[in-house]
């Protein structure tokens, strides 16, 4: 062990020596046991802490080059303690010298240079050399870790200190708990003085992307006065800064980048990092050019999507999406998320390093919309976790017209972040080389330690909001400051002929160059050409898969023999040897593989199980997320069995697995909006996976109402993205209160139009069974919505006999049972199609009906079930009711008058109806909520509708 120095008068030069190298962590560890008194000290060095800081008062900082946190005593008040030792400083002024590094490195961003107009603080009490008692010692000099252990005057160091931490580039990461990050960043900031050289080339591309970002953004303003693009112009270094990060990306081995963004910039970004088009481009500006056998209604120009491969300087190719956004801004984070995972996934990239995602963000919905929180937290998840994100915040200080104060309660919008530990770099985009730098930290950060990066790019905002809108209404001593502030792209190419790089000459050349581009472009704009416009529409895995398939393309079968369910029965019940499954679960399994063995009958939990082994057996993955999905919510699905003794999990289906096919089934956190959008995201990708996503309860669904809206029910017409994900979602009256009884049938057939969605509310397992295979064996890809059961999952008379596996197929519309099944001989045959009265209903409510016509002995009453709502079954139904003499048809449903599917069919059904027949609607009256609390209330609701079906003098329709 090493020993202190018996000399009372010890030199500081030789306590450097003694706190460095090897010696250094041992030091701080008893520095630390000695300030907190949570060790004993062995007495000779407790002297010597004693001579150098008394104990009364003082507080650990971290020694420079240790990279270990510091304990914090003001941990309460948010801030990183430091140490106070102005007497005993004076003595050693090298203690001092560690808190002083140790402020800068955690500190020095709050007296960075980094508002490109000028409004930054430059001091901060924190790194002021006189709270560490260095006042009176700047003429010292002083050996430490930091710059290399170079001895220096403590003013020299102050100085060097503020070139590192205090310019234009700023960092936050010495909250970060781990030490390796901590000690690898030092090295790669501190050696440097945060400003690496870049060569006079790299600086000629560096000013050609801002003179190429400036121009396109003045050109616009010129050619499309007043149209909208939400420029990019104050904030153009984002340009370099994202060439770097491909670049540097594609370096490092990774293949792809997923971009999500915001609207502002989105043209530029298009134009410059992902390579589209100009012509193309200015085509959106061109409303005239719409071809007339365009599909879908599309979207406005700065939603759009893009893709296209780039070959870097460095002769790697890499794969480049932008994913289409709507103005929801952040709702695209989970999205982008579910897409990288899923194409990680595909290549078979367990490191996570191929591909990578990228978000760019406001800093106003940074800090505002919950979603981000929702994403951030779920990207720490491991099945979720996609390798780490790059987040670049594109700080304009400004959100619509609103100021910081009144939008945030941070200093900084990253300050939302923090809770994941990611490091954070703030940096001015007036200085397009610190911006470089950023990228590239961030991008060998992320590849290096697969964790997330923030960089904070505070910029400004040129115009308003958009071009039509006038920002000094709001923010006129702002704007008068930005009106007069010189644009990076000048201030850049001054400093560059300045220092010789480029002559005027060369600036003139960039310049007319670049517009000459521009013209011709935009006179090639008027001739459309489809092939440049980088739709997403349906290549790659999608080519098969394009929308118009139609009727025809149903025909796929979805039957399964009774040799294939009767392999996948015995998969439910095979375990690893001395593998412990509850004795409760022993049967439920058993009691499944029998089912297939004879003539048995399954209900949905069997019938899900499989329909799911089933399409693992045709080497078909199955994702399947949500709340509690493993056991699921009631009980009824049991994927995942858990040791009893040991607590080890098996997944038995996964035995019927073929080829590279698995169960991947999961509990998500408690979120709806991130969890659903990542899982959108993810079925985006490869059209041959089935993705599903349970709600715990459907009501939890509205939670997640922006991903519906804005992306399951309308990507497809608007961006020409397909996706054959599954939403489960419980719905059913039980007497449960207005939280767990509707999962809103109303809104999601409302959002239902042009064939978007498949939306069932289903009365039999095997209907569950192939409407889930349909949705692989199908030729078109449709998100399917279904109104899951609750009630049914136990409910005997719920179940259906296995032959409707192996021979049927998924049926729209059903007829009376009776009927269907040949139970009434030639004249009951006749005398139901006479019936005085035909009920259409749609879910768990068949079974009400069905309960009271055979109590009631009201045999003259037919039950017909649609069970897909959505794409409407007309001809279907239009056969099936036409067998019927009646005159009288009623809807009926367990929801109020307002809410399920009454004003969905009322319309729809009228149109099929024989002539002069009328639909009229039974059910409970209209309500503000969907369900009362009362049980007792909900009992006497639902026996007045049910009377109300079957009574032989119906009231007047309403």
């Amino acid at each position: 062990m090493s020993r202190a120095p018996q000399s009372a008068e010890l030199r500081d030069a030789d306590l450097a020596t003694l706190l460095s190298g090897e010696n250094g962590a041992f030091v701080e560890s008893l520095y630390e046991d000695y300030v907190l008194a949570r060790e004993p000290v062995p007495q000779d060095w407790a002297e010597l802490f004693d001579r150098l800081a008394p104990r009364d008062g003082a507080r650990a900082a971290t020694l420079p080059g240790s990279g270990r946190a510091a304990p914090k005593a003001e941990a309460a008040a948010g801030v990183a303690a430091v140490p106070h030792l102005r007497g005993a400083a004076s003595r050693a002024p090298v203690l001092g010298v560690f808190g002083l590094v140790n402020a800068y490195r955690t500190y020095g961003h709050l007296a960075a240079e980094l508002d490109p107009l000028g409004r930054s603080e430059r001091s901060h009490p924190f790194l002021d050399a006189s709270e560490y008692g260095l006042d009176a010692a700047l003429d010292t000099r002083v050996r430490t870790e930091f710059f290399d252990r170079r001895e220096v005057r403590v003013s020299e160091l102050i100085e060097l200190l503020r070139r590192t931490y205090c310019r234009t580039f700023a960092v936050e990461f010495m909250e970060m708990r781990d030490k390796e990050r901590r000690d690898w960043l030092l090295g790669r900031m501190e050696g440097v003085q945060n400003r690496p050289e870049l060569s006079g080339e790299q600086r000629l591309r560096i000013l050609g992307l801002l003179a190429a970002s400036q121009g396109f953004e003045e050109f616009l303003h010129r050619r499309f006065l007043g149209q909208k693009r939400f420029s990019l112009e104050g904030a153009e270094s984002l340009i370099p800064m994202l060439d770097t990060l491909v670049e540097s990306a594609a370096e490092t081995g990774a293949r792809e980048m997923v971009i999500a963004m915001a609207h502002r910039g989105r043209l530029n970004v298009m134009a410059h990092t992902m390579g589209m088009p100009y012509r193309a481009l200015f085509r959106g500006f061109q409303a005239t050019l719409m071809p007339l056998d365009a599909q879908g209604a599309g979207d406005v120009k700065y939603h759009r999507g893009y893709s296209a491969d780039r070959v870097t300087r460095g002769g790697h190719r890499i794969h480049l999406s932008l994913c289409a956004n709507p103005s929801h801004l952040e709702a695209i984070n989970p999205v982008a998320e579910g897409i990288v995972r899923a194409k990680q996934n595909y290549r078979g990239d367990t490191e996570r390093t191929q591909v990578i995602p990228l978000i760019l963000h406001g800093d106003a919905a940074f800090t505002g919309q919950g979603i981000v929180a929702e994403t951030l937290a779920l990207s720490e998840l491991e099945n979720y976790w996609t390798g780490g994100t790059i987040h670049v915040i594109v700080n304009n200080q400004i959100g619509f017209t609103t100021d910081p104060r009144d939008y945030r309660f941070t200093q900084y919008p990253s300050d939302m972040a923090k809770v994941i530990q990611a490091p954070v770099f703030h940096v001015n985009a007036d200085d397009p080389q610190a911006c470089v730098h950023a990228a590239q930290l961030a991008i060998e950060f992320r590849q290096r330690f697969r964790e997330d990066v923030i960089i904070d790019l505070v910029c400004y905002r040129r115009h308003g909001h958009s071009e039509g809108d006038d920002p000094t209404f709001t923010q006129p001593l702002l704007y008068q400051q930005i009106d007069q502030h010189q644009p990076v792209a000048k201030r850049y190419a001054e400093e560059l002929r300045l220092e010789d790089v480029i002559d005027e000459r060369g600036l003139v050349t960039i310049a007319a160059n670049h517009g000459r581009h521009l013209e011709l472009e935009l006179e090639a704009s008027t001739t459309p050409n489809p092939r440049l416009e980088g739709a997403e529409g349906y290549h790659g895995l999608w080519k098969e898969f394009g929308n118009g398939g139609g009727p025809a393309a149903d025909d796929r079968p979805t039957a399964v023999t009774r040799e294939r369910l009767a392999r996948i029965g015995r998969a439910m019940t095979t375990v690893p040897d001395g593998f412990h499954v509850h004795p409760k679960l022993t049967r439920l399994l058993q009691s499944r593989a029998r089912a297939a063995e004879a003539d048995g009958s399954v209900d949905w939990g069997t019938a899900e199980a499989f329909a799911i082994g089933s399409l693992l057996d045709q080497g078909v993955t199955v994702r399947m997320t949500g709340q509690d999905v493993e056991r699921g919510t009631f009980s009824h699905r049991h994927a995942v069995l858990s040791d009893v003794e040991t607590g080890e999990r098996f997944i038995p289906l996964n035995n019927a697995a073929r080829d590279d096919a698995r169960l991947i089934i999961l509990n998500s956190m408690l979120s709806e909006a991130a969890v659903l959008g990542f899982e959108y995201g993810y079925s985006t990708v490869d059209p041959n996976r089935l993705t599903i996503w349970e709600a715990q309860f459907g009501d939890f669904a509205n939670g997640a109402q922006v991903i519906i809206d804005q992306f399951i029910a309308s990507s497809e017409t608007k961006w020409g993205r397909s996706s054959g994900l599954v939403m489960l979602l419980p719905h059913g009256y039980e007497g449960h209160g207005p939280e767990h009884s509707s999962a809103r049938l109303e809104r999601f057939l409302q959002l239902s139009a042009e064939d978007n969605a498949r939306v069932c509310n289903l009365t039999t397992p095997a209907q569950y069974f192939h409407a889930l295979r349909r949705q692989i064996q199908h030729r078109e890809r449709k998100p399917l919505v279904l109104m899951a059961p609750k009630r049914l999952l136990r409910l005997p008379r719920a179940a259906s006999p296995i032959s409707e596996l192996e021979y049927g197929w998924f049926q729209p519309v059903l007829d009376d049972e009776r009927r269907a099944a040949g139970a009434l001989d030639a004249a009951a045959q006749r005398d139901l199609a006479s019936a005085r009265r035909v009920l259409l209903c749609s879910g768990k409510v068949y079974y009400t009906l069905l309960e009271a016509r055979e109590e009631g002995g009201f045999d003259d009453v037919a039950i017909v079930r649609i069970e897909q709502l959505h794409p409407f079954p007309f001809e279907g139904l239009r056969g099936l009711l036409a067998a019927y003499a009646v005159e009288d048809f009623a809807w009926v449903q367990e929801e109020p008058w307002n809410q399920g599917a009454w004003a969905f069919v009322r319309d729809r059904v009228s149109r099929v109806l024989p002539s002069g027949a009328r639909i009229r609607y039974i059910g409970r009256r209209e309500s503000a909520s969907p369900a009362t609390g009362s049980f007792k209330i909900h009992e006497q609701e639902e026996a007045e509708f049910v009377q109300e079906a079957f009574a032989r003098h119906p009231r007047s329709p309403r």
